[in-house]
């Protein structure tokens, strides 16, 4: 599939390793900076969501999504990823598609994302049957080029997910897109409940924050047991 992923904030806490491995499949291992797992809280909208070389159909193919994730590689070695605990989305179609398809844990949302005066005001409240509730209301914007530290090139250029079916069989999918237009950011959150409706409770210190206004990205189907194709292992397309 191809997409574009449009007005996103990173936003990114760090936490202790033991406070979320139980809260990540047996299959990963959580992945560590310096000795901190990372949990993020990242908001955007989505254009343009179609199978590459068909176009795109209106009202299925533009709508806001806000993702809770962590940073994981498959037990016993392998490619690093992402694993999502939950993806909000205003498309309840798009939301059937990917948890039909993908066994990703995507959440019907109430959803708003609009720009006014140069912020990105974004609101989300969780109303999926079966699943707590969980809200996220607040305003952020770009403010000038990030420094890619090492460190945020490690929370940031990860070219595939993680996922588990309900029997616990483990499964990729890869991702490619060129290396984030990151810029620092500012953000100002009223009401931030994502993460505690996982099962996380973040720290009290402020997040490192990054936006990016427009990204293109690709997405593979998912492959069976953490493995796909003849993936290059660095954020290149699959080769063949």
């Amino acid at each position: 599939m191809t997409q574009w992923w449009r007005d996103l904030l990173f936003a990114h806490w760090p936490i202790e390793l033991g406070a979320i491995r139980g809260l990540v499949p047996s299959c990963l291992d959580v992945d560590s900076f310096d000795g901190n797992a990372w949990v993020a809280v990242v908001p955007f909208r989505m254009t343009g969501v179609r199978p590459r070389f068909t176009p795109a159909l209106p009202g299925l193919s533009s709508f806001a999504e806000l993702n809770v994730r962590t940073y994981v590689k498959p037990r016993g070695g392998g490619k690093p990823g992402v694993y999502f605990w939950s993806l909000e989305a205003d498309n309840p179609v798009a939301v059937a598609v990917a948890r039909g398809l993908f066994h990703l844990p995507y959440m019907n949302a109430e959803m708003r994302c609009e720009e006014r005066q140069g912020w990105i005001e974004y609101q989300s409240r969780r109303w999926h049957k079966g699943e707590p509730s969980a809200e996220f209301r607040g305003r952020y914007r770009g403010r000038g080029q990030a420094s890619k530290s090492e460190l945020v090139k490690w929370l940031t250029e990860r070219y595939c997910l993680y996922t588990t079916d309900k029997r616990g069989g483990l499964y990729r999918g890869e991702i490619h897109h060129q290396p984030w237009p990151l810029m620092d950011a500012e953000c100002e959150i009223e009401v931030n409940t994502m993460a505690r409706a996982a099962g996380i409770e973040l720290p009290k210190s402020p997040p490192l924050l990054h936006f990016a206004r427009a990204i293109e990205v690709l997405i593979w189907p998912l492959g069976a047991g953490g493995r796909h194709g003849d993936a290059d292992g660095t954020g290149g397309a699959l080769k063949g």
